[in-house]
């Protein structure tokens, strides 16, 4: 069933189809110089998915057995225009039983929904059974909207408006994650005048040295944003316990993203037990509830190794062991909070060559999407993996069904630079990238985008469109939001006669 939320009357969209969905044929070839291991796609579906232990390869969402082998990618481009962001959900699906797989029993899993807030994002990962992490009031809409429960709904992050506490003590969520002493004023206000009790977490602040990230985007470097100290978690564990409009449930931690390495996320997670029990000793309290959030990384780049789900899982089943029989956690459930490890993989956005040209020596290719539309690249300084999907009207099995002939082409491997048309030296995604150079005209893709991509982007920023985003599920694709022209957003502003 369709599900929609809003009014999208005034959106302006580019789709020559107008409806339906896109079933299309194995028609895509690739250019990959990375290493060539995929799932083995002859097992019986849903056999080898659901037991694998490990973390689902980095080429799924660009090889054989994945969107780009199933649906070809210039018959997307011409119904939705370039650039578009694409989705595999069959990629999404694979990794949450991967890591289901491993999780010990008392263990679940909320989506982290500022990842990607896609709402058919969302909602797939609700139907797969996930719980959701929102921080704000517009993610806790969203999350309602895609159909997740509100007991499976957790509220985290710092400065949260009265209005959006009132939001969620309206829904009954599960827990609502306190910030400060303050906060947790503010909302037993709230649940006060509401006639509830709202079940709440507090949360602990990191160190500055925890934070243990390639490229800091999460973490507060020890700055005091998120959470409290332990002077002021126990003070606000006894006001929360003592209160009849407020269920202390739990602890909640997190300081790092992206990480690779299963010993360093196991770290965290033995310290934010220890922490949770501590606190509930100290104040006669039983937790229900760890929070530990997310963290669980994806590689960007060849070199990189996955993480290890089987020793991660392997990790968290000890940690856990002793609970049932420990008087303050045997009513305890284990929560995780991943976003990118199973969204990111699962995404590409795909541009066209506008431009091509050789300077001092070096090619540079032009393409008419950029950093506006993925900013990553420029706000991390790590490039994405980028490859080229094959030319328009070409016979190799790639694309198209016409060849031109007329005109050279350069099939050698060198240096490749893959920049955007935006007025800015940052609006590149790779440089001097070893590549067959795309041709003018050819679609390139950048990998890995599925978190942290449209939704992190700047859009606005030179009046480009907005691209359109797309899901492909069984090789089917369907348009999830359409592309916005520039028209849109001037028929809505205004100026003033002075």
């Amino acid at each position: 069933m369709t599900r929609r939320c809003g009014d999208s009357s005034r959106v302006g969209v580019r789709d020559r189809s107008h409806r339906g969905a896109v079933g299309l044929s194995n028609a895509a070839g690739i250019q990959d110089t990375s290493r060539p291991e995929q799932f083995d796609r002859s097992s019986p579906a849903g056999e080898d998915d659901r037991i694998v232990s490990r973390s689902p390869t980095r080429l799924e969402s660009a090889s054989a057995g994945t969107w780009i082998d199933r649906c070809a990618p210039d018959e997307l481009a011409e119904r939705y225009g370039t650039p578009f962001y694409v989705y595999d959900f069959d990629v999404i699906e694979r990794r949450v039983d991967a890591l289901r797989c491993v999780l010990p029993p008392v263990a679940e899993v909320a989506y982290a929904v500022k990842a990607n807030p896609a709402l058919a994002v969302v909602a797939h990962l609700g139907r797969l059974g996930l719980g959701a992490d929102v921080a704000s009031g517009g993610e806790l809409q969203l999350a309602a909207c895609a159909g997740i429960t509100p007991d499976r709904i957790v509220m985290t992050g710092p400065g949260k408006r009265d209005d959006e506490l009132r939001q969620a003590v309206a829904l009954g969520i599960r827990a609502v994650t306190l910030e400060s002493p303050a906060e947790l004023a503010r909302l037993e206000a709230i649940a006060a005048e509401a006639g509830r009790t709202q079940p709440v977490m507090l949360r602990s602040a990191t160190p500055g040295d925890a934070g243990l990230e390639r490229v800091r985007l999460v973490g507060d470097g020890g700055a005091g944003k998120f959470g409290m100290d332990d002077t002021d978690l126990i003070e606000a564990a006894r006001r929360a316990s003592r209160s009849p409009h407020l269920d202390l449930v739990g602890l909640h931690s997190f300081g790092a993203s992206n990480v690779l390495d299963a010993k360093i996320l196991l770290a965290h997670v033995d310290a934010t037990v220890s922490a949770a029990r501590r606190l509930a000793v100290a104040t006669g309290t039983r937790i229900r509830l760890v929070d530990v959030g997310g963290g669980l990384g994806i590689p960007y780049s060849d070199h990189e190794e996955p993480l290890d789900l089987q020793r991660l899982g392997s990790g968290l089943a000890a940690i856990t062991a002793g609970w049932a029989d420990d008087p303050v956690l045997a009513e305890a459930r284990l929560l995780l909070e991943p976003g990118r490890f199973l969204v990111g993989p699962a995404g590409a956005y795909v541009a066209r060559v506008v431009d091509r040209k050789t300077v001092d020596g070096s090619m540079v290719v032009i393409l008419d999407g950029g950093v506006h539309h993925v900013l990553r690249p420029a706000l991390t300084g790590q490039e994405h993996r980028v490859r080229a999907l094959g030319a328009p009207g070409r016979q190799d099995g790639r694309l198209g069904s016409r060849e031109d002939t007329t005109r050279p082409r350069a099939t050698e491997i060198q240096p490749v630079t893959i920049a955007g048309p935006l007025c800015s030296g940052l609006d590149i995604f790779c440089q001097g990238s070893m590549m067959r150079p795309p041709e003018v005209g050819e679609l390139v893709a950048v990998l890995d985008v599925g978190a942290y991509g449209f939704t992190e982007s700047m859009p606005l920023f030179l009046s480009h469109p907005i691209p359109a985003e797309i899901a492909v599920r069984g090789g089917r694709a369907e348009l999830i939001r359409p592309r916005v022209e520039p028209a849109t957003w001037l028929a809505a502003q205004i100026a003033p006669d002075w």
